[in-house]
């Protein structure tokens, strides 16, 4: 199964100067985990998620003040929709982390985390233990 079976095409683009609290709002409105923060004077894409907020607002920070440019993941692996989950798996084990942006072409096409990968393998692994 590749990438692109699995990622949700919902992708949530917000801007470097929008508030944690903001960020929060509209990815909870969303039921999303992570949102892209593309910051138009950099050309980048960034990417925030809702462990960054977390960790921020448990630290004590003003989530009204806080951006999210200063809470991004700036050093981001993407995904291409044809990797296999195998492969997305492995670059989110290796980094750490549970959320890669999916780029096809110019921009971002979706966002796979690892619960989307537990949800395509799931099923597959009943299957097998239920067969053996």
């Amino acid at each position: 199964m590749l990438v692109r079976d699995a990622m949700s095409t919902v992708v949530l683009t917000i801007g470097p100067t929008h508030t944690l609290r903001q960020a929060a709002r509209l990815m909870s409105a969303r039921r999303i985990g992570a949102a892209v923060v593309h910051d138009p004077d950099t050309c980048g894409l960034s990417i925030i998620t809702e462990r960054d907020i977390l960790d921020a607002v448990g630290s004590g920070l003003d989530p009204d003040r806080e951006t999210a440019s200063a809470h991004t993941t700036t050093d981001v692996v993407f995904a291409a929709p044809v990797w296999t989950l195998g492969e997305a798996a492995e670059a989110m084990t290796h980094g750490g982390f549970r959320h890669l942006i999916v780029l096809d072409g110019d921009g971002p096409v979706g966002i796979v985390s690892v619960r989307d990968i537990i949800r395509c393998w799931a099923p597959a692994r009943r299957t097998v233990a239920a067969a053996g």
